[in-house]
C-alpha cells in the first residue's frame, strides 16, 4: 500500500504523536509499505525529510512549542504531491483533519484517523477564559463531528474508544495502541547516566517522563513527592520534558520546599539518552488522567523499571497490579506510602522490574503495524 500522513505535529517537535508517527512508518515500511508525511515545517533541521513535505506554518503565542499548518498555503502545496496514494490518515484535528478530508475526496481513497488526545480534559488549560463545562461540550461535539466524516477511526486504548462511543460516533473502529519498537529493551546505562547528572549510584531517584503539559497533572507528583520527603528525604524526582507548565512546576518545586528534591532535565535524546534515564530509575511514577494510552510507561517497563502510577483512561488498558506496575490511587498520601515500599524492599523492586519488561513485551511495534495494515485493507475493502 502507499500511505499518506497527515499531521499537525512531528519532530522535531516532541510528543507522543511524533513517536506514534514514526514507530508505525517505520514498521509500516519494513514490511514492503510506502508511507509519506504532511507536517508543519519547524524551520530547523531534522533527520531523514526524504518522506515528509513540509508545509509552511505560523507560531502560536499560546503554545510556542507547536506551528499551525496555512491551509491555504498547504492546500495548493499538496498539489505537487502524487496522486496514487491508496488511502489517507490523519494524526491530528487540526489543519490536518480537513486537509485530508478534502485531499480524500481529490483522490477519491478513503480516510482514517487516529484520535491520539483527550481533548474534553484537555483543553480548559489552554483556553482558561471559557468555563470548563463549556469546552468539555465543545470537546465532544467537534471530536463527534470529525470522527464521523472519517471513514474510520483508531483509538489507543479500549477507554478512548469506549469515550468516543459515548460522544455519538458511529464510525467503523478499532484499538490499536502505539507499539514499542526494539530499540526500547535494549538496557540502558543507568549508573553512566547518574554519573553525567551528578546523581549518587545510592539515592533513590523516581522518574517522570513526557511532555511538562498541564494535562499530565506533573503538580500532584511534587505533593506526592512532599509526602514521602516525610520518611524518604533523600528521595529525588527526575522530571526530563519540557512544555507550558514548566515555570509553574519550578515555583511549586520551591514552595512545598523540593528545590533539592527535584531535577528538571529537559528534553533527552530518543536515541542516546532516554534507555539510560530510564534505566537509572528506581520507580518510574505518572498521574496524568488523560492519556489514551501512556506510551512512556511501557518504554519504563521496557527497561526494567517498576512503575507507580493511577490508572485511569487509556492507563487502564496498560496498568495490571503486580504486572510490573503498582496502581495508586488519586491521593498523594497513598501513593507516597506505595512508592516508599518499593524504595524500601529492593528485591521486591526488582522482581516487579522483571515482570514489567515482561509485561511490555506484548505491545511490539511490528504486531502493532501488522494490525494496522490489516485494518486499512478492511477500509479500502469497505470502501
Amino acid at each position: 500500500m502507499n500511505i499518506l500522513f497527515l499531521s499537525d505535529v512531528y519532530f522535531p517537535r516532541i510528543n507522543g504523536v511524533s513517536t506514534s508517527i514514526h514507530t508505525l512508518r517505520q514498521q509500516l515500511v519494513e514490511s514492503g509499505h510506502q508511507v509519506h508525511l504532511v507536517a508543519p515545517d519547524y524551520y530547523s533541521p531534522s533527520e531523514d525529510e526524504s518522506w515528509i513535505s513540509r508545509m509552511p506554518s505560523r507560531y502560536l503565542p499560546f503554545d510556542p512549542e507547536d506551528r499551525l499548518m496555512r491551509y491555504g498555503k498547504t492546500l495548493e502545496a499538496t498539489k505537487r504531491l502524487r496522486n496514487d496514494f491508496d488511502l489517507i490518515h490523519v494524526h491530528t484535528p487540526f489543519v490536518a483533519h480537513y486537509l485530508g478530508l478534502k485531499l480524500a475526496r481529490r483522490m477519491g481513497v478513503p480516510c482514517v484517523e487516529t484520535y491520539h488526545t483527550f481533548f474534553e480534559d484537555y483543553m480548559h488549560h489552554y483556553l482558561p477564559v471559557l468555563p470548563k463545562p463549556i469546552l468539555k461540550r465543545v470537546a465532544r461535539s467537534l471530536s463527534r463531528q470529525q470522527c464521523n466524516a472519517v471513514d474510520a477511526v483508531v483509538a489507543p486504548s479500549q477507554p478512548m474508544l469506549d469515550a468516543l462511543r459515548g460522544y455519538g460516533v458511529k464510525s467503523h473502529a478499532a484499538v490499536i495502541p502505539t507499539g514499542l519498537e526494539e530499540h526500547s529493551f535494549i538496557p540502558g546505562d543507568g549508573a553512566g547516566f547518574r554519573r553525567r547528572y551528578d546523581i549518587p549510584l545510592d539515592r533513590p531517584v523516581l522518574l517522570f517522563v513526557g511532555r511538562v503539559a498541564h494535562e499530565k497533572n506533573i503538580g500532584f507528583l511534587l505533593h506526592m513527592l512532599a509526602e514521602l520527603k516525610h520518611s524518604r528525604p533523600d528521595a529525588l524526582l527526575v522530571i526530563a520534558g519540557e512544555g507550558p507548565a514548566l515555570p509553574s512546576l519550578r515555583q511549586m518545586s520551591v514552595t512545598l520546599g523540593l528545590e533539592d528534591n527535584v531535577r528538571f532535565l529537559g528534553y533527552l535524546d530518543r536515541k542516546s539518552e532516554l534507555n539510560d534515564c530510564y534505566r537509572a530509575a528506581d520507580v518510574f511514577v505518572f498521574s496524568s488522567l488523560t492519556e489514551t494510552q501512556g506510551l512512556v510507561l511501557l518504554e519504563a517497563m521496557a527497561q526494567s523499571v517498576p512503575v507507580v502510577a493511577i490508572a485511569e483512561m487509556g492507563t487502564r488498558s496498560i496498568l495490571r497490579e503486580g504486572e510490573g506496575a503498582r496502581i495508586a490511587p488519586q491521593d498523594a498520601h497513598t501513593f507516597a506510602c506505595l512508592v516508599r515500599e518499593l524504595l524500601a524492599d529492593p528485591a521486591g523492586r526488582q522482581a516487579l522490574g522483571a515482570a514489567a519488561c515482561s509485561h511490555a513485551r506484548q505491545w511490539s511495534a511490528s504486531s502493532m503495524a501488522v494490525h494496522m495494515a490489516g485494518f486499512y485493507q478492511d477500509v479500502l475493502l469497505a470502501r
